[in-house]
């Protein structure tokens, strides 16, 4: 097993596609960061208005967890080509023979892939931390980055970000083609699930509910909030119970894939 984990490590890291797609997120969650920032302190005070004040669990919530509300999509897509990559470029066929047992394989892809996660949560959550703290220190607003809370959600967020990979992983192996599942990944993550959540948390106490156990809600959980909670669209589970929902579809979609796609004969 530790053959096999070492070798679908290396697969990731000598491909250049990671740290493009790594350079890309820090660049985007730095961007989303200073906006977000922007955005919540540059709104003029006005008791009436619908937006709620400027505080340390708004600056929390809608600043410091962006990237675990809009970066997923990079440690997901990384999880998805490390899988569908293979199919894709016929090396699937090579390692499949120097390890005949799938599910060892598919453990080890999933293994690889955490501390490639960990390393996107690393990147999204410090440039956004990075540039949101800098947009709040030249408004005039507190950074809390001297708060331990602080850094106990961006520890969080790195966590959420982190499973995201074999996440994606799982859905590489559920899905096999490599265009439809970036395809799925993005249409899901940039437009499907906010339109789920809303309209979910629309139809009553019961859809709400289920909201929160939506693989983006879970990560949302994980980080302490986002921009959706501060605005009152929907609660969030606790951040245990996001690890679990979130880790839950890495499991799901991996039992799956073993039973179905990973059975199949390959060329």
């Amino acid at each position: 097993m530790k053959a096999s984990l070492i070798s679908e490590y290396r697969k990731l890291i000598t491909t250049r596609m990671w740290w493009i797609l790594l350079i890309a997120m820090a660049g985007y969650m730095a961007f989303l960061g200073a906006v977000m920032a922007w955005s919540i302190t540059s709104a003029p005070v006005d008791p009436s208005s619908p937006l709620p004040p400027v505080t340390p669990e708004l600056i929390l919530s809608s600043v410091y967890s962006t990237a675990a509300t809009f970066g997923y999509v990079f440690p997901v897509i990384i999880g998805a080509l490390s899988v569908t990559g293979e199919f894709r470029h016929k090396t699937i066929t090579p390692t499949f023979l120097a390890e005949p047992n799938r599910l060892r394989v598919l453990w080890a892809k999933l293994g690889a892939s955490v501390p490639i996660g960990a390393f996107y949560g690393l990147a999204g959550t410090l440039s956004t931390a990075a540039a949101g703290a800098a947009v709040l220190a030249v408004t005039g607003h507190p950074t809390l980055l001297g708060d331990g809370e602080t850094w106990a959600a961006l520890g969080r967020s790195v966590l959420a970000l982190t499973l995201w990979a074999p996440v994606g992983v799982a859905l590489g192996a559920l899905i096999i083609n490599q265009v439809v599942a970036i395809i799925v990944v993005l249409v899901y993550t940039q437009f499907l699930e906010a339109i789920l959540r809303l309209g979910l948390t629309s139809i009553g106490d019961a859809g709400a509910t289920i909201s929160t156990y939506l693989p983006g809600a879970a990560s949302e959980a994980i980080a302490g909030g986002s921009i959706y909670t501060s605005i009152g669209i929907g609660e969030l589970l606790p951040w245990g119970a996001g690890v679990a929902v979130l880790a839950g579809y890495a499991v799901v979609c991996s039992m799956i894939a073993a039973l179905t796609t990973l059975r199949r004969d390959v060329a």
